[in-house]
């Protein structure tokens, strides 16, 4: 492989052979002196380099390039011998000397020496000295091949061009035709390549445009990204101070009626070990009456036995009932705000967008032009029941949060009463979003719901749920649950597995919904509407009693 290769770098570029009395430019490219002579011999207006084309004002002088000239020849006798029993030149019959071209009009082999003296005509065609030069010679004349006819594509003779059947066709010499094929293939080429180039340049523009796209929704997306988990971190943040702060003013509250206790017990301590000091002493006397007079006296028998066992009692309530976190409120809480901030916002994968868990509230968001309401985070609602709606089956508890099925009251039967066991929330929202619970534990048959002040409180129609006023979730038998609105029920598949029932409300997006607060919460239907009027928490009691988990705002 790399004598191939040197022998390729030590030809020359017109005769394709290996170099014969090497002669440089002044550009700097190499070749046969009698190659490069016939070249400029031939040029008109001026000489050029046929390798570069770089064009010199004067013929340039010819300078043998001895470096090359050595390299050749060390080359050309380091061959195997078989290169060298080649062809030899025709007029050296005394030595056999190697030839190094060819003259198809002479039809002889020429050595250097006799190349320099050969004639340098135009009808003189040089080539690489061959054993075979049928190839080169015509077919039917046993003449070299001097012509191209233009016409049939051929190349001829000069018998073929005077005599033959290519005669008054349009010719050209061989150098010309050769020239003219070349340059034809060249521009086939050419052409070729500058079609796969703008085929090129328009794959990189179109992938450049699409990089430029997927960049963009890049951009879109981590802003999306980076704007949901701000406003999470917030959420989280917000949540985070609610649930300390509930902690802190527990911890506050029980500190401060422990304390209260221990104050009084200490005074009652105190009491005793003066009453215990007293005692001792009278046991130690021996004037025996002045200790029967102080025994008679009340203050120092009474033991207050009844009182004590009270006081006890209290005691005991309040450490167990009272003198303790609600670590079920905070949980509670903790549980509610996590609820909001995950069904408050969700990221649906692939779009970008926000989505929310009802139909409504995307369209609102869509109608809104994207705006994101999942920054609105739900407030829990302070509901107290209002005893003037009561009917007179109830009776609510005097902290307003809970009805208790009872004996008719023998109330006054008052407009805003209502006829069947019903009650509803003294406060109203007419606006924002918020939640509250309800504890159904206590009773079998019940209904959870919210109403519009306007709804009939005498009739038929009076039920929450069972008119276009109300909306409500109940259990009218052996855990059988079923939304209702408009007297239209839907049957809840599954079983309620906890004991407080959550109502959602959103007045602006204009939905109610109702979740099974077990663990995970359940949600369980949406009722979605336009509301008009302000809206009262509502309950009806079929037996027992519930109970409004009430929860300040922090």
């Amino acid at each position: 492989m790399a004598s191939a290769d040197l022998k390729k770098e030590l030809e020359c570029s017109i005769c394709l052979s290996t170099y014969t009395d090497p002669v440089t430019l002044k550009c700097g490219h190499n070749f046969c002196r009698i190659c490069i002579s016939r070249v400029l011999d031939t040029q008109e207006g001026g000489s050029s380099c046929p390798e570069c084309r770089e064009k010199f004002q004067a013929r340039p002088v010819l300078h043998r390039n001895i470096t090359l000239c050595n390299i050749v020849e060390n080359f050309l006798s380091a061959q195997p011998h078989h290169e060298e029993s080649g062809v030899f030149c025709t007029h050296c019959i005394h030595t056999p000397v190697r030839a190094v071209k060819y003259c198809l009009h002479c039809e002889a082999s020429l050595c250097d020496n006799h190349l320099r003296v050969h004639s340098k005509s135009p009808e003189h065609v040089l080539c690489h000295p061959t054993t075979s030069l049928e190839d080169r010679k015509c077919s039917i004349h046993k003449q070299p091949l001097k012509y191209y006819c233009t016409e049939d594509g051929v190349y001829i003779c000069v018998s073929c061009r005077q005599h033959g059947a290519h005669h008054g066709h349009k010719v050209e010499t061989l150098d010309k035709a050769s020239e003219y094929e070349m340059k034809k293939k060249l521009r086939n080429v050419l052409q070729k390549l500058m079609t796969q180039r703008e085929e090129t340049e328009k794959r990189v523009q179109r992938l450049q445009e699409h990089r430029g796209q997927v960049q963009g929704k890049a951009d879109d997306e981590t802003e999306r990204a980076t704007a949901l988990f701000r406003d999470l971190r917030r959420q989280l943040e917000d949540l985070e101070k609610r649930v300390l702060s509930e902690i802190s003013r527990q911890a506050e509250r029980v500190a401060l009626s422990l304390s209260d206790m221990c104050k009084h017990l200490e005074i009652k301590k105190d009491k005793l070990s003066k009453k215990i000091g007293h005692i001792e002493e009278l046991c130690n006397m021996r004037n025996l009456l002045t200790v029967l007079k102080e025994s008679d006296t009340d203050d120092l028998c009474d033991t207050e036995d009844g009182d004590e066992e009270d006081r006890e009692r209290g005691d005991n309530t309040f450490l167990y009932d009272g003198g303790d976190l609600d670590v079920e409120g905070i949980l509670h809480t903790l549980h509610t705000g996590l609820s909001d901030i995950m069904s408050g916002v969700n990221v649906q994968k692939y779009t970008g967008t926000l989505v929310y868990p009802h139909p409504t509230i995307n369209r609102s968001y869509r109608q809104a032009g994207g705006a994101r309401q999942s920054s609105r985070m739900s407030d829990a609602a302070e509901f107290f029941l209002d005893v003037n709606t009561a009917g007179n089956g109830l009776q609510i508890s005097d902290d307003g949060r809970t009805a208790i099925r009872s004996p008719e009251q023998n109330v006054p039967d008052t407009p805003e009463r209502f006829q069947c066991n019903q009650v509803i929330s003294c406060e109203s929202i007419s606006s924002g979003r918020h939640y509250w619970e309800v504890d159904v534990g206590g009773s079998m048959y019940w209904t959870v719901g919210m109403c519009y002040p306007t709804m009939d409180r005498k009739g038929c129609d009076l039920w929450i749920g069972s008119n276009k006023q109300s909306w409500g979730f109940e259990r009218i038998g052996n855990n059988q649950h079923s939304l209702v609105h408009d007297n239209e029920r839907l049957r809840i598949q599954g079983t309620i597995t906890s004991n407080r029932i959550r109502v959602d409300l959103d007045y602006e997006a204009g939905w109610i919904s109702f979740y099974d607060m077990c663990v995970p919460i359940r949600h369980l239907h949406t009722f979605t509407t336009t509301f008009t009027e302000p809206l009262h928490a509502g309950l009806w009691l079929g037996g027992g009693r519930l109970t409004i988990r009430g929860r300040k705002k922090m």
